[in-house]
């Protein structure tokens, strides 16, 4: 059992969720679209929507994530039902021990603002801050060169859609390349987008977008919650709840 929760433990703190992996030991990467994949979505900076990320390696394996989004002049928030998420590398067990653990759900915040991230998890009534690195946190206001080319004309999910290629060019000369439909019924909203990060295709689909400004309270975490360290120290003191007290339960890695 013991083994099991070490396996479930660096699950969640590897697998990267969406859009891309994280590094072991580190707090899952979370899809900020800050920096060069704002310059996707135009003059547009307050939304929410559906968004299913599917990653898929140079093995063919593919992970599809549903979440919700909102975003707010930089800030992020995602929210995450682990049960929903679809991969071969997620055994039913995993599953199971999550939502006995109240790890099954998640909320994962972006504050370049304040140069810091949070992961929350609701079942636990917790959460840990993250200290972003400044690079990350002045993405936001960063030049950037942004080539486009139009492919032609698409439908995606009933909207009429203009396929471009967008190359971003950020201040250190490094090229980020996408394809971008961009619906012409929801001010040029980027609703499909197909790139490539860190070797892995990722594709990322929006429904049900809402051009409305979200509630600024949601990019805060909860003021009833319990705040850990790091997240590090989270997974650890919750597992050894879990596993009696800990015993034999390895220090987590940075």
């Amino acid at each position: 059992m013991k083994n099991n929760y070490l396996i479930l433990a660096s699950a969640i703190l590897c697998a990267g969720l969406v859009p891309v992996y994280s590094q072991p030991g580190r707090a899952p990467a979370m899809p900020t679209l800050n920096g060069h994949m704002a310059k996707l979505f135009g003059g547009i900076s307050a939304y929410s929507a559906t968004m299913e990320v599917q990653t898929k390696d140079g093995s063919g394996n593919t992970m599809t994530m549903p979440s919700k989004i909102f975003s707010l002049d930089g800030k992020t928030r995602v929210e995450t039902d682990m049960t929903k998420m679809q991969s071969g590398n997620m055994s039913p067990d995993a599953v199971e021990q999550m939502k006995a653990m109240g790890m099954d759900s998640m909320v994962m915040i972006s504050r370049p603002d304040k140069k810091v991230s949070y992961l929350i998890y609701p079942g636990l009534q917790a959460y840990a801050a993250n200290p972003m690195p400044d690079r990350e946190a002045t993405a936001a206001t960063a030049d950037y060169k942004v080539e486009t080319t139009e492919l032609g004309k698409d439908t995606v999910d009933g909207h009429p859609c203009v396929k471009t290629k967008v190359i971003v060019t950020d201040d250190q000369g490094n090229k980020h390349e996408s394809v971008v439909w961009n619906a012409t019924d929801l001010k040029k909203f980027p609703v499909k987008i197909e790139t490539v990060q860190q070797g892995k295709t990722m594709t990322m689909l929006f429904k049900d977008v809402n051009l409305a400004k979200p509630d600024a309270g949601l990019f805060d975490p909860p003021s009833g919650y319990k705040q850990y360290e790091s997240m590090q120290t989270m997974m650890q003191q919750e597992m050894m709840k879990h596993m009696g007290g800990g015993m034999g339960m390895p220090p987590m890695g940075h």
